[in-house]
């Protein structure tokens, strides 16, 4: 890891790992602004971009192991995960500066099923607007990022999973 990757490490470190009490839920990011797209490898070795979700309404959550609000709320993505299965929502677990072996057997002791690409050398989180970790944006269908929420959240509580759900297209189009 390079001397960047450190550094936003550390940020995180002091300024992330923030409880649910210090954190909201936001709308618009920034109006206008898009996700910016990512490829990344999944432990596994799958490789996976957001790109790929188009037309899909995208949790983009960034954590690390090592972040206690981080382990505390993947439970309840999980739970988010079983609970909108199948309706053009999906969740992207992105690793921040972790390895493969690292995120395994953190999955033995949380169970979790969906996606968890790895951003290894921090890359990819240094160009999304987030300050700390867990940080989650919801991108929109068209590819906005709709709301961050900064901080632990109980992801399958009802009033969130029904802001995220009002963002998906209506059927039959626009």
């Amino acid at each position: 890891m390079g001397l960047v990757g450190l550094a936003l490490i550390l940020a995180l470190v002091v300024t992330g790992c923030s409880g649910a009490s210090q954190a909201s839920v936001k709308r618009g990011v920034s109006q206008g602004s898009y996700a910016l797209d990512f490829t990344l490898e999944a432990p596994d070795g799958s490789e996976s971009s957001l790109s790929d979700y188009g037309g899909s309404v995208v949790l983009v959550n960034f954590w690390a192991t090592w972040c206690p609000p981080c382990r505390a709320e993947m439970p309840s993505m999980q739970r988010a995960w079983k609970e909108v299965a199948g309706e053009d929502i999906l969740i992207l677990g992105v690793n921040v500066g972790e390895d493969a072996g690292t995120i395994d057997e953190f999955i033995r002791q949380v169970p979790v099923e969906f996606p968890l690409p790895m951003d290894r050398n921090s890359t990819v989180v240094q160009t999304w607007p987030m300050r700390g970790l867990p940080t989650t944006f919801v991108v929109d269908p068209d590819g906005r990022l709709a709301y961050r929420a900064e901080g632990e959240r109980e992801w399958d509580d009802p009033a969130l999973l029904d802001l995220v759900r009002a963002l998906k297209a209506p059927p039959g189009g626009e």
